[in-house]
């Protein structure tokens, strides 16, 4: 199955080979995989909690490295390309100590495993992701092609959310239906995250057997399921801080000439509160239609974008390469002003109006936010 892959927030170096005398807790992995060139970037988790990053030699797609982790564990597999956002190639996968994965196939469509018994079951569920994903990965595909050829991001966005929820309804569906028919792979407990969802994960828990259900890949799929639980709380606790009608916390930063300057000083004109970071790839893309409704509707509203995550040196170099004609601040770390306002992502943008109440909050990048300007200025 070809993995879709996302961000890499992953550091650490060492380096990683095949051993020849197994030590507890050791994961054989080995193979030969179409779209490798001559080596692969292993992040898996190391002994202090963080990652840590192995370099493999891949000549002619072949590999053969074993890594040690304590205990089951996700672990990603990327080409140096990759890393460098010039390519799309690698894995993810499960590591289960003790077992042997051996891996073939082609990268860019579909990869399989064998191994030992673990592996063999952990093949079979993943055909079975590959299918029932097959649907909604189809669609994706079908949006980006259109975006690509000048498509309205608007327009596909709201076709994505028209018919998103189904495929995703039918593609939990088939992985439950694997799980009832498979209570005693430990495999079904390897793919209960890929439901994404707190009440169906906890559902198919209670589907496994006891022996799988409080074996050794109870810690990761709990862990899994505890994280969730946790990223729910808290978005929960952020909308109730983000609510239409809720009174905007005020704050005072330093300006780009080092000056102080409080949001409170702005009361009287709606205030997009912008949060943002040079470091995000969503918020740079979006400083073209930002710069546009920003002259659209000049002295409409004002923009007070707050740096977060940044170095000041970075963040004043951001605004200077992309020429942000509106107002900026700089947010510390340690500053409480993300807490107060429940910020969970980037960029976030938060519409003042001028009574000092929230008006709407959009999180990503998102059409949706041009939309509310329209309807709210160009009148």
């Amino acid at each position: 199955m070809k993995k879709v892959l996302f961000g890499l927030a992953i550091a650490a170096t060492s380096l990683v080979s095949a051993t020849a005398n197994a030590a507890e807790g050791d994961v054989h992995f080995k193979g030969e995989l179409q779209g490798l060139k001559d080596s692969l970037i292993v992040f898996s988790p190391g002994p202090d909690g963080e990652y840590k990053r192995d370099t493999v030699l891949t000549p002619n797609g072949k590999f053969d490295f074993t890594i040690n982790v304590k205990e089951p564990c996700g672990i990603s597999c990327y080409t140096p390309g990759t890393l460098r956002r010039a390519e799309n190639v690698g894995f993810q996968t499960i590591a289960v100590p003790g077992e042997t994965a051996e891996l073939s196939g082609d990268l860019s469509k579909s990869y399989y495993f064998s191994g030992s018994k673990f592996y063999q079951q952990y093949n079979e569920a993943d055909r079975t992701m590959e299918v029932v994903n097959k649907p909604m990965q189809d669609l994706i595909n079908n949006l980006n092609t259109r975006m690509a050829a000048g498509e309205s991001q608007e327009t596909l966005m709201k076709e994505y959310q028209e018919k998103s929820g189904a495929l995703k309804e039918t593609m939990i569906a088939g992985l439950m239906d694997f799980i009832k028919q498979h209570p005693d792979y430990e495999a079904s407990a390897a793919i209960i995250p890929s439901l994404e969802d707190i009440d169906k994960m906890k559902e198919a828990v209670a589907l496994l057997s006891p022996a799988v259900r409080d074996g050794r890949m109870k810690v990761y799929y709990q862990h899994i399921i505890d994280q969730m639980t946790e990223r729910a709380q808290a978005e929960q606790e952020a909308a109730k801080k983000q609510a239409s009608g809720v009174d905007a916390p005020d704050f005072t930063l330093n300006d780009i000439n080092g000056k102080p300057l409080a949001l409170s000083s702005l009361r009287g004109k709606y205030v997009v509160l912008d949060f943002w970071g040079s470091w995000c790839g969503w918020c740079i893309k979006g400083i073209p239609e930002m710069k546009n409704y920003y002259t659209k509707y000049k002295g409409k509203f004002e923009i007070l974008g707050v740096d977060c995550n940044d170095t000041e040196a970075k963040w004043k170099e951001a605004v200077k390469k992309y020429e942000l004609p509106w107002l900026h601040v700089y947010n510390p770390r340690g500053s409480k002003v993300l807490a107060d306002y429940g910020i969970q992502g980037f960029p976030t943008k938060i519409v003042v109006g001028p009574d000092g109440k929230i008006v709407k909050t959009i999180v990503g990048e998102d059409p949706a936010f041009y939309t509310f300007l329209d309807e709210t200025f160009g009148k």
